[in-house]
């Protein structure tokens, strides 16, 4: 979800190409995931309702194994932290 706000914010809002207004965000979908992935942020229009798309492309973040496992429970004994 983060990488999804990232993404948004490096877009920017664009202008409508009718009103010369900054368009509103609308949403974000994921259009493509391999090769390389690929975010589509839709906006619209607050006057005349004009829907444009704006892709994002960015690289995907790999988290290596030893950092996703750790201790579930923390075994107290003694009021002292067992080790």
């Amino acid at each position: 979800m983060k990488r999804l706000k990232d993404s948004l914010g490096q877009v920017g809002n664009p202008t409508c190409p009718n009103c010369r207004i900054a368009m509103k965000w609308f949403r974000s979908e994921l259009v493509r995931d391999n090769p390389a992935t690929m975010i589509a942020h839709l906006f619209v229009c607050p006057n005349c309702k004009r829907a444009q798309r704006q892709d994002t492309d960015f690289t995907a973040v790999i988290v290596p194994p030893d950092h996703l496992t750790g201790p579930r429970f923390q075994i107290i004994d003694g009021g002292k932290q067992a080790t």
